[in-house]
């Protein structure tokens, strides 16, 4: 039997099996939804997200389970800049977060160039540098020239 989206086990929730969380239906479905989320949610947007699979699934239930999941190092917390944590898997591979203050939407992105020049810069601070994180904040270009 193939297996289709509604009945194969999303990312995050292997992850959870791996740090031997117990999977209740309403965690199952707020892990596909983070799974399935390429943008940042915020708690609240995950919630109108889980209800339209599962109406019986509580806004204190969607706090519970992204503080659990983000204490077992599966999700990570971001605050933007707008007084929410907005979260994205933990596990994915460096990146770094360009944030529209206008919108809020959140752009990922990698530069060799930063990295290198940030170990560089802890290096010469007689620094090893063991993790950083970078969110750059503004508004696209071409709104802001049509704004002056």
């Amino acid at each position: 039997m193939p297996t289709t989206k509604e009945n194969s086990t999303s990312r995050i929730e292997r992850l959870c099996a791996d740090a031997g969380l117990r999977m209740t239906g309403q965690r199952r479905v707020i892990a596909r939804v983070l799974s399935d989320a390429d943008d940042h949610p915020d708690v609240e947007e995950v919630h109108r997200r889980v209800v339209r699979l599962d109406a019986r699934i509580s806004l204190s239930t969607v706090y519970r389970t992204l503080r659990l999941l983000e204490g077992n190092g599966i999700l990570e917390r971001h605050d933007f800049g707008r007084g929410r944590g907005r979260y994205e898997e933990a596990s994915r591979e460096h990146h770094d977060h360009l944030i529209d203050i206008a919108t809020g939407a959140v752009i990922e992105f990698k530069s060799e160039e930063i990295e290198a020049l940030q170990e560089r810069i802890a290096r010469e601070l007689g620094f090893e540098l063991v993790g950083h994180r970078l969110e750059l904040y503004g508004v696209p270009a071409e709104r802001r020239r049509k704004d002056t």
